[in-house]
């Protein structure tokens, strides 16, 4: 099974640490479970030969990419990224909160929390630039608490299609079972923080 549309990775993961290590870890993770290439493909739509190059650190994934990755591996993408960070502290001063760039839009997540892998609730905070359009299949997690509160801009936010506009200020709180999409207007980007809460 593959899904072209969102099977786009850019080349550079070997040039940046964090890129690095995320490959690294995308691989421990598949040969964990004992997964072959073509199980992976087969579970997560993304064809063999882009999971392979990922794996390899020749490419960077998408935030499509990793959300399709993480539905697979049944964890939130935040657990990913912070898997990849170090673990233990409390305190995470602003230039250490780890930030990470979709290749494809130019959304940024910051990793606003201490990275902890025993934890349950979880900070992020998410920039998305004007016009940019984001599309998950499936939660990582089904049932996975979000709490999403707007800091700036408009977000329009789909839960299996059902669009809630947000505007500044706004706070949205869901579980999620089914596809979601994050989209702003051409005139406007959006910041805001997702409060995740694992269960």
């Amino acid at each position: 099974m593959r899904n072209n549309a969102s099977d786009i990775a850019t080349s550079g993961a070997a040039d940046d640490p964090l890129g690095s290590r995320l490959a690294a870890r995308l691989g421990a993770l598949r040969e964990g479970r004992g997964w072959s290439l073509d199980q992976l493909a087969e579970t997560s739509g993304i064809s063999r030969a882009t999971l392979s190059r990922l794996e390899r650190g020749e490419t960077s994934p998408t935030a499509m990419l990793l959300g399709k990755l993480c539905a697979a591996y049944g964890m939130p993408m935040s657990r990913l990224i912070a898997e990849v960070e170090s673990q233990g502290a409390r305190f995470m001063p602003l230039a250490a909160q780890s930030v990470w760039i979709d290749p494809e839009t130019g959304y940024r997540r910051r990793l606003v929390s201490p990275p902890s892998a025993d934890m349950l609730g979880e900070v992020i905070e998410g920039e998305l630039p004007p016009g940019a359009d984001i599309r998950y299949d499936a939660p990582p997690v089904a049932g996975l608490e979000q709490h999403i509160w707007l800091k700036q801009g408009q977000l329009d936010f789909f839960i299996e299609g059902k669009a809630h506009r947000l505007t500044a200020g706004d706070c949205l709180r869901v579980r999620l079972y089914g596809p979601t999409r994050f989209l702003c207007p051409p005139e406007s980007g959006a910041v805001y923080a997702i409060f995740i809460v694992r269960t």
